[in-house]
Parts: structure tokens; sequence; C-alpha cells
């Protein structure tokens, strides 16, 4: 579907959409001012005046056409106005994970050579209080939220956000040519932001998009995924990654959708209901967890509750692939008895979620597919804007990523010798085409104009024929694109046998013992695992049983609770080839967290820093 006003750059989408709803009353944005309050919602007409104001604030102060401008926040209303007051300048986004510690903010706020600073509360105010002195380019910074101590705001380079925008509003005559030309002045090669990737090693590079990089990424979608201006979306993801840059947030607002934001992340079980959203975005740890919530109440039940499930899976999985008749009145028996409580929960107007970021276990898929819960899994990087590959709605295949989209072309390159032995485009689409594995190269208008500052990485990644290099295993099956694993996370073992750990620990993390899992074997003769347990279910398991412990590090010790997860393992390892199966486990006394370092802020197993913090049992299990 085409999008909801014409536009060529992200300032043109913005006034575009100005335009269109002007005077029209039309929710743009929604938040909550605090925790106990309703949803206040934002029309279009005042993000127009938000937006021209602090963009006039930003003119006064300096910040030039190429100029960046940092933003460190969660998800919230502020976050949207900066944005597109910094594309309404010329200038470039640059936003920071709320994760990030004073050390490497820093550094990408160094990096980028950030002019303007925004940050959103008192913890992130105290970062940029501990470093500005040591950032000869930065001359600002501006807090959304008034801060606990005083002494952040005495500084004479800080200040309260709604000061700026009393300055900033103050200054709209003044600025009004300039912020004309400006708008106007917005090419689609210029670049739109900075978007630093979290590697696992190293220091962070920053991505250079382009208006052309996005826009082109948001109409391609629009044209594999129906959303207008009758939808809504919960946003949670962080809006300085990639994918909920593009999909939760551009892509909405150029369907005229609105933008509704969670508290937090932790709170998105409380404001589904609250929002009652339409579509979301969400990475597999979402789905991983409501899936593993119902299957534990499932299992704690009578036997009854279980049989009654297991139908009901099993008709909404034969309702999924297509029988109807005697099938739909007994998907309308499933819904009432089984379904319908789960799609409540999540605000009970749902038309689809969409997931990224990792692969999608597709046990977890099926699932939802089953209670008409569709979840349209893609596939993309931060370097290509970010989507490559999308399910379409009613067009899923579990399992795979989908189709690749319009104006991207994907190759299967041959990892022995670089060969191509696939290649589709988007607009070119062969439906039975099969090949085998091979590293996933791009090709597209999608394609980043390279790392910031970063020439011989920007090379590294970039070949001489304009083909990225993504870092990722993958095949096409019946036309669409599957992944396997990453090329750096292949294990290869003491018998040369290559392991995939990726598709093995989506395995193993829906048993609802397990909640998180890392597989090491490299160099190896047999695979170990390090296990994550759910804590909630070992401790109900251990009261019921009478097992004593002073704390999570005596309970994983536990000789019964050891042998409890090998069973586990090993109910699972049919499954698996030989040279797979896991012949040793360590359950380890605490969860792999953002903030513990052991994640990515898009909830992926950093596995070299969990290696380093783990390697005694690491070594342990192959001593053994």
């Amino acid at each position: 579907m085409p999008t909801i006003v014409p536009f060529e750059t992200l300032t043109e989408l913005f006034k575009n959409l100005a335009q269109k709803y002007k005077g029209q009353d039309k929710t743009a944005f929604a938040f909550k001012p605090g925790a106990d309050q309703e949803y206040k919602t934002v029309t279009w007409d005042q993000v127009d005046h938000d937006v021209r104001t602090m963009a006039s604030y930003m003119v006064e102060h300096g910040v030039n056409q190429g100029d960046r401008v940092a933003i460190l926040s969660e998800n919230r209303y502020e976050w949207a106005v900066i944005d597109l007051a910094i594309q309404y300048v010329g200038a470039v986004n640059v936003g920071l994970y709320t994760s990030l510690p004073p050390g490497q903010c820093e550094y990408i706020l160094r990096d980028s050579e950030a002019r303007l600073f925004f940050v959103s509360t008192s913890i992130q105010l105290k970062k940029a209080y501990k470093i500005f002195s040591r950032l000869e380019n930065l001359q600002q910074v501006i807090a959304f939220d008034r801060p606990k101590q005083d002494k952040y705001l005495e500084e004479p380079w800080s200040i309260l956000y709604e000061k700026a925008y009393d300055e900033g509003e103050s200054l709209l005559d003044k600025h009004r040519e300039t912020l004309r030309k400006r708008s106007n002045n917005a090419m689609s090669e210029d670049l739109a932001t900075l978007i630093y990737t979290s590697g696992t090693t190293g220091q962070p590079k920053g991505a250079m998009l382009t208006h052309r990089n996005i826009i082109s990424n948001v109409k391609a979608a629009h044209q594999m995924i129906h959303i207008d201006q009758n939808d809504r979306c919960l946003s949670f993801l962080p809006l300085c990654h990639s994918f909920e840059r593009t999909g939760g947030y551009y892509a909405m607002i150029a369907a005229g959708a609105e933008i509704y934001y969670a508290e937090s992340v932790d709170t998105v079980a409380k404001n589904l209901p609250e929002v009652q959203p339409t579509l979301m975005i969400s990475v597999p740890r979402l789905f991983e967890r409501i899936y593993t919530l119902v299957k534990k109440n499932i299992e704690e039940g009578p036997d009854f509750k279980k049989r009654i499930f297991d139908w009901a899976l099993e008709v909404g999985a034969r309702y999924a692939d297509g029988e109807r008749g005697l099938v739909s009145m007994q998907k309308q028996l499933a819904d009432l008895l089984v379904f319908n409580k789960l799609k409540q929960k999540t605000g009970g107007r749902i038309r689809f979620f969409v997931s990224g970021g990792a692969a999608l276990p597709s046990e977890i898929g099926n699932f939802f597919m089953a209670a008409g819960l569709n979840i349209l899994e893609g596939y993309g990087l931060t370097e290509t804007s970010p989507v490559i590959a999308a399910n379409q709605l009613n067009q899923e295949r579990i399992g795979t990523v989908g189709k690749i989209i319009p104006g991207v072309t994907v190759g299967i390159q041959r990892l022995e010798d670089n060969e191509i032995v696939a290649q589709v485009s988007g607009e070119d689409y062969p439906t039975d085409i099969y090949c085998e594995e091979g590293e996933i190269i791009v090709k597209g208008p999608n394609v980043m104009k390279g790392y910031w500052k970063r020439e011989e990485e920007t090379n590294d990644i970039i070949d001489e024929d304009n083909w990225l290099h993504t870092g990722d295993i993958g095949q096409f099956v019946d036309g669409r694109l599957k992944i396997t694993d990453r090329i750096k996370h292949m294990i290869v073992n003491a018998g040369g046998k290559n392991v995939y750990p990726g598709p093995i620990e989506d395995m193993y993390k829906t048993s609802k013992w397990i909640d998180q899992m890392m597989i090491v074997g490299e160099k190896q003769p047999y695979m170990g695992a390090l296990i994550v347990p759910d804590f909630e279910v070992l401790e109900g398991y251990a009261d019921e049983n009478g097992l004593s412990y002073d704390s999570m590090e005596d309970l994983v010790e536990n000789e019964e609770v050891r042998e409890l997860y090998k069973k586990e393992i090993k109910r699972y390892s049919h499954e698996l080839a030989s040279h797979e199966k896991i012949r040793a486990i360590r359950v380890v006394p605490e969860e792999f967290t953002v903030e513990g370092g052991e994640l990515t802020p898009t909830l992926k197993i950093k596995r070299r820093v969990v290696e380093d913090k783990y390697h005694h049992l690491i070594h342990e299990m192959f001593e053994d």
C-alpha cells in the first residue's frame, strides 16, 4: 500500500504529514505524563509547532546543516520532536542507548563530534555531567526531566527542555525564513543519522544512513505490509536502533498511524491492554516470555486443561493452514476456551506483530499463528536501514524471514570459494528457488553510505562490486530466505564439523525450565552449554520438592537440579545431529542482562563477554 503522503526525504515526510493533517485533530503520538495517569494524545498540529520550536532553538545555538545532534533517551514523545527538528534543520541524529555507561557515551559523542546533547532522566544527565568537560565539540546539554539534584543544572552548559522550548518558541519569527530554506534544501543523499552498532568487540562504529537509505526502506515496507491511518502501534524497542527507528517510527507515521509510547520495557504487558494497539514491533524475547508463561500455566494445571489446550493448538494450526468448514466452527470454540484470553492481554485488537533483531523459534511462531496472533518475521541489519526481507500477512512461512523487499537484491555466496550460488531481486521474484547455504550479501538503495570516519572498516563490509557482506549464513528455500546463524558464531568442533548454535539455542528456549542458553565447544570433541534457568519455575520446583538452599548459587549446584537439566537437555536431543548434541552443561545462577554486559541493547547474547565471565565453568565442562 502506498504511503499516506509522497516524500523523498524525512524532512519532506514530516512537512507533508503536518500539512495533510492540519486542523484535523489527528493523533500522531501518545504518552503517559506519569505512572498513574491516562495516556495523553498529541495531534499533528501540536507536533508541527513543537518541531519548528525546537528547530528554531537549534538554529539559534549554531546547529548547521550536517552537524550532529545526539539523543540519550528512552522512547518518548520528546525523542520524536528532537529527531524531526534535527531533520528539519538539515542536521544528523546520533542516538545513544540508555544502557551505555558514561565512557561509551563519551566515545560516541567525541567520535560523532556532536554539538548538542539531549538527555532524558536524572540518570542520563548525570552521565553528561561526568563527561562534558572532556568533549571539546559539545556545546550544551538539554535535559527532558528536572533532575533530582540541582547541581546538574547549575552549569552554564546545561538547561531544562522546557526552558529551551520557551526560548525556541520566542525565536519562531526570527528563524522562520532560515527554517523554510533549510527544510526545502534537504536532499535524499544527505546524511540523516549515525547509528552506532553495539558490537561485541572493539569500539562501536557509526553506520551512516542517508535520507534515501531510510526512505527506500520505508516505501518498500509499505509495499510488503499493509499499514494505514487507522492503525496504532505500541513503541518500546529502543528508537536509537534502526529496527524501531524505521519500522516502528518512520514507517508508522508514513501511514498516518498513531504511535503510543510504552512507559518502559518492563511495563509492556501492562500497557498493551491500555493502548489496544493494532500492530507492534518486537524482538523474539517478548514472544518467548509470553509462550513460556502460557506453557507453564498449562503444564501446572489439571490434565483436562492440557487436553483442551493441545486440541485448541491443533485446530488453530489447521485453521492457519487454510482449512475451513468444520474447522472454522472448532476454531471459534478454541478461541472461546483458550485463545481469547491471550488476545485480550495483547489489547484485543492486534492485526499482527512484526519480529526482528534475532531468529524467532519456529515452535513459538507456530503457537502464535494457531492463536490467531500472526507474527511477521523479518530480517535486516543496521547497515541496511534495516530491512532486507520480510514475511507478509497470510503468506507467512514459519522458519524463514520471508521474501526480499522491493528494490533490494540478495545473493548467497558460498564460503569455500566465494562463488555466488543464488541471486534474488525483490522485483523479479522466483517462487521455487532453492540453494545451498552461504553468506548473505546485499545490494540496494537501503545499503548504508559507510561507517563514519572508518574507510577501512567500510571496505571490509562493502566489496568492490558494492555487495554488503552481512556476516550471516543463510539459504533460499522455496523462494524465501532462511537464516542459519552468524558466521562468527559458527563453532568448529575438534572433528572439523560446523555447528550453528543459534537454532539449537532457540529450540531449547521453548522449554519451561530454560530462560536463556549459550552453546560452546570450539575445537572441542563435543558441545557444551551454559544455561540460565527460568528462576521462577526452578524455585517453584525446589519449594514443592523440599530442596533447601540459601542462595541461587546453592540451588543451581544442587545435584537434583543438575540431573533435572541434564534430562531436559537429553529430551530434546533426538532432533539434533550427533555432532550437535549437548554432552555437558552448567547451570548459571544469574540472568544474562544488558546492564550486566552479557546482552546487546536488542537482547542478543554477547558471546565473548559470556565466555570470559564463565570461563571457569566452560573449562570444567571439557576438562571433565
